[in-house]
């Protein structure tokens, strides 16, 4: 009889090209030992089933439960019972983690705040020299049988422009360092930070969101997603941007109305925008997306800006440590909310 259980409801890393093997959860079984059942969600088909009765059952009577892109609810809190201790957020993003209900309850929170901003700095850059150089009509062209320098259009000369930084936390500095140095100067945008730090990076802060849109010849988003940040770009932010202009968000989908995006597009409004990130996740359950799915000028990721091999490694570990500490009494650990 195992001392405790634990739930991971819909970890990534166990779906392999059979589908989910539970046979992978090595560096899980490592460092939470024999005397912890492992639990994993239910699936099918390579797939979680993030909304099945199953995957309720199976939180029953655990002590932690592990959460990727499951959202946390009342359900699923209920189903655990009173035994649960903790529940962590396998990610750097907490919009699903429900961090007020865990408050309400008592039950304290963790996530991964750091793992990966090497990876999704590194990822907005290349979603932003993409578009900058037109790699993607370049690529289209020269792989569908025609040779033609200007397919795609002219591009310009990088470092005459401004980049424009919305959210200036671990990720929007790690941007600045990268990509600010293809760019003339950068302007950084965060309310919550005074303006001294962005001058300590090489940029200028701005007062205002439309005060950064109007100036910049490429705006790439960096702000965490809660009830200020949804829907921060719309029809009218849009409009502040310039028609050359390109747009590039790595950091949460439901940050950009899709449908004025769209329009934004088909106007010409902007020039071009790079997407990892979408509301619904796959943006393919929601049409709203559709017009930007197939526009020339649209340059797409399915949610990796984080994936490496030492990125997800260090997730699983850091993540076991800390189911393993809860499990052994202790609560004041790094990554709490």
């Amino acid at each position: 009889m195992p001392d405790h259980t634990v739930l991971y409801t819909d970890p990534a890393w166990l779906v392999g090209p059979h589908g989910i093997d539970s046979a992978r959860a090595t560096v899980e079984r490592d460092i939470l030992g024999p005397s912890v059942e492992l639990r994993i969600g239910p699936g099918r088909d390579g797939r979680y089933l993030l909304d099945d009765p199953e995957l309720l059952r199976r939180a029953s009577g655990c002590d932690v439960i592990v959460v990727y892109r499951r959202p946390v609810t009342a359900e699923l809190l209920d189903a655990a019972g009173p035994g649960l201790r903790a529940v962590v957020r396998q990610g750097v993003g907490v919009d699903n983690l429900n961090a007020p209900l865990l408050a309400e309850r008592g039950i304290p929170a963790y996530y991964i705040p750091d793992y990966c901003v090497d990876e999704v700095a590194t990822h907005t850059a290349a979603l932003a020299l993409a578009l900058e150089r037109r790699i993607i009509p370049q690529h289209q062209a020269l792989g569908g049988g025609r040779f033609d320098i200007y397919a795609g259009g002219v591009p310009r000369r990088v470092h005459r422009r401004t980049l424009g930084i919305v959210g200036f936390g671990r990720i929007g500095r790690a941007v600045a360092r990268r990509l600010g140095t293809f760019y003339h100067r950068f302007l950084v945008y965060d309310p919550y930070l005074g303006r001294d730090l962005a001058e300590g990076y090489g940029g200028t802060a701005v007062d205002t969101l439309g005060e950064l849109l109007a100036a910049s010849d490429l705006v790439t988003l960096h702000c965490p997603l809660n009830d200020e940040t949804t829907g921060l770009i719309g029809e009218s932010e849009l409009r502040a941007m310039r028609p050359d202009a390109y747009l590039v968000n790595a950091a949460r989908g439901a940050l950009v109305d899709p449908v004025a995006l769209g329009k934004a597009l088909e106007s010409g409004g902007i020039a071009g925008v790079g997407l990892d990130v979408f509301f619904p996740e796959n943006p393919h359950e929601d049409p709203r997306w559709r017009t930007v799915l197939e526009h020339p000028a649209a340059v797409l990721s399915s949610h990796r800006a984080f994936l490496s091999t030492e990125a997800e490694a260090s997730s699983r570990r850091r993540v076991a440590e800390i189911v393993r500490a809860v499990l052994d009494g202790r609560t004041n650990l790094p990554g709490r909310i």
